[in-house]
């Protein structure tokens, strides 16, 4: 075989594979995880099913492909953003655009990520991603409660809880954003900062209200339990 030959033996090998990841992708977006069996996949890509094995071992190893780059990306633009000299103020903006942006870029991998990661017939890939989030989960804990320490960020609450309500409502997008159809991911990542930064209520039409303060074994216990699963799905 001539390095013509090789070369494009490898370049039609690759094609293959993404066009699994791909088609795998969209049916996983389509009719879920649990839904999809290899055979759906290999019709879908116009193979048999013996040439998935070729790439993939199961299905399990196609959904990792597919979530963990996106899981990953995530992770290290928010590490990005906490190692950089700005502001709290300007480090939420970045840490909710760093997510959000993911929506555009990368919609239906995200949507996957955030839907699926935890079946139970996906146990290898919750064991994978759960190393991730949990690492994620931490650094925007760690954010909010720099800036809370800092006094950029007002103490509202717990940093874990802030932290997971603002994750919350991100990865939220998972259910319904459709960037063809949708708002701008941009003017979201504005309506969602203004939101969780200065809150809904004008500053004028704000009055003390009575809060009933939980027990603080109620707020121990809500902190020890496990984490690692987006806090949407």
């Amino acid at each position: 075989m001539t390095t013509r030959d090789q070369t494009i033996k490898v370049k039609k090998s690759t094609l293959r594979r993404e066009a699994i990841l791909q088609n795998a992708l969209e049916i996983f977006d389509r009719q879920g995880f649990a839904n999809t069996s290899l055979d759906d996949i290999a019709k879908e890509t116009g193979v048999k099913r013996e040439a998935i094995y070729y790439y993939f071992g199961n299905r399990a190893e196609i959904l990792l492909h597919i979530i963990r780059p996106q899981s990953e990306s995530l992770v290290e633009g928010l590490r990005k953003v906490l190692a950089s000299k700005a502001s709290f103020h300007d480090k939420l903006y970045q840490a909710v655009e760093n997510h959000l942006e993911r929506f555009d870029r990368k919609c239906l991998e995200m949507t996957v990520a955030l839907r699926e990661v935890y079946l139970d017939d996906a146990r290898d890939v919750r064991r994978e991603m759960d190393k991730i989030w949990r690492s994620y989960e931490t650094m925007w804990t760690t954010l909010i409660e720099e800036g809370q320490e800092k006094g950029e960020f007002t103490r509202c609450g717990d940093p874990k809880m802030v932290a997971f309500g603002i994750l919350g409502m991100c990865n939220w997008l998972a259910r319904w954003y459709d960037p063809k159809k949708s708002t701008p991911i941009s003017e979201l990542i504005d309506t969602y900062f203004q939101l969780i930064a200065y809150g809904l209520v004008a500053p004028g039409a704000r009055r003390k209200t009575v809060v009933t303060k939980t027990p603080a074994k109620r707020v121990a216990r809500a902190a020890e339990k496990p984490r690692g699963k987006p806090p949407v799905v």
